[in-house]
């Protein structure tokens, strides 16, 4: 099994525990919070650069 394809599956497992224990609302925001995680960390990793999408918002870019 392919790391990625590893990777899925657990983000699937875990979706779909979040839908089980918490409802729809705890689907959400294991969705929102898994998002946010998953830009912070391609920061830290600089596969992107919040700051300059930040600037873009702000119309200072």
């Amino acid at each position: 099994m392919s790391s990625h394809t590893r990777t899925g599956t657990l983000i699937g497992l875990a979706l779909a525990f979040a839908l089980i224990l918490g409802g729809w609302v705890g689907l959400l925001y294991a969705l929102l919070l898994g998002g946010s995680g998953a830009v912070i960390g391609a920061h830290l990793d600089r596969r992107i650069d919040l700051r300059t999408f930040l600037r873009s918002l702000g119309g200072r870019g």
